[in-house]
């Protein structure tokens, strides 16, 4: 097969899933690199960990809803890291590159998800009546800009999968791209409203809730308040990064430079996952987890003051 000068585009005619590196010109290839195998090993060996701790801790501190968020996302990652070790072996393939590129983009939904699910515990915590918002309000609306930039990407990238010209594969970037960008805008306005609650609780500390005040003092605890808001930085970085790095398309130098990918991409998600599994909420909030369930404590209808 002859090799070419420019990048063939995502499923054109021409069959690069018949090429090799002894075959092809590199510049043939889903990227225009060699997927590193030490690195990409690296991060499945991690994630693969982090899932099986998770599995743990969430079935014995029974944090369900907690568990099935940071279950899929990790399962995601998994591929998507499964895709690129498999790319390193024979970059031209079309389904392993697929597999990372649907696989990895959407995984942090997931794991934001079981973010937002914290929060709602922590408004408890604290004092509901602190809160501008009901507990559920929070989980309920992230949950829904979760799944409508789920949907975006996750869309974008199916686009991505079927074009055949140029043209077609931008729209799915564009897609996945505003998909990106409302993810961006969901952390941004979260932190934000994390803030103002953090504010209030300052302001308003003689008003918390007594039912907790153990709990709220246990540096277990205020561990996995930091470890929350540090996983939830990390992610947002890794998200800006990701729109960076597609803005461009599959054709420009950030989407082609690895050692950013690994730091920004990969190191972020990693640094999250670890705090939000050796900083689980099991074992911050123990069996307070389940005391702290704002529907519980809605059907109750207790609202306790100092």
């Amino acid at each position: 097969m002859s090799t070419t000068t420019s990048r063939v585009p995502i499923n054109t005619n021409i069959p690069t899933d018949d090429c090799t590196l002894s075959t092809c010109s590199i510049e043939q290839a889903q990227l225009l690199y060699d997927p590193t195998l030490a690195g990409n090993a690296l991060f499945l060996g991690l994630f693969s960990l982090f899932m099986a701790l998770q599995l743990v801790a969430g079935i014995y501190y029974r944090t369900w809803g907690y568990l099935v968020g940071m279950f899929c996302g990790l399962a995601l990652e998994i591929i998507g890291y499964l895709g690129r070790v498999q790319m390193h072996f024979n970059p031209f393939l079309s389904n392993p590159f697929m597999m990372y590129l649907i696989c990895i983009t959407i995984a942090p939904v997931f794991i934001t998800a079981s973010i937002y699910l914290c929060l709602a515990r922590i408004i408890v915590v604290y004092g509901e009546h602190l809160s501008r918002f009901r507990p559920r309000f929070y989980t309920i609306t992230f949950i829904i800009c979760d799944f409508v930039s789920l949907v975006l990407q996750a869309g974008g990238g199916a686009i991505v999968e079927i074009a055949t010209n140029f043209s077609f594969e931008h729209v799915g970037i564009d897609i996945m791209l505003a998909g990106l960008g409302f993810q961006v805008a969901s952390l941004v306005l979260f932190l934000a409203l994390c803030a103002g609650f953090a504010m209030t609780c300052f302001k308003r500390r003689d008003e918390l809730d007594v039912r907790f005040v153990q709990l709220r003092s246990a540096l277990r605890f205020r561990i996995c308040l930091y470890a929350l808001f540090a996983a939830t930085i990390a992610i947002l970085i890794r998200s800006i990064f990701r729109i960076a790095e597609l803005s461009r398309g599959f054709h420009g130098d950030i989407w082609n430079n690895e050692v950013d990918y690994m730091v920004l991409e990969g190191g972020m998600m990693a640094f999250a996952c670890l705090l939000l599994t050796f900083a689980h909420p099991g074992i911050a909030f123990r069996r307070e987890w389940h005391d702290a369930d704002f529907k519980l404590k809605r059907a109750r209808g207790t609202r306790q003051h100092p």
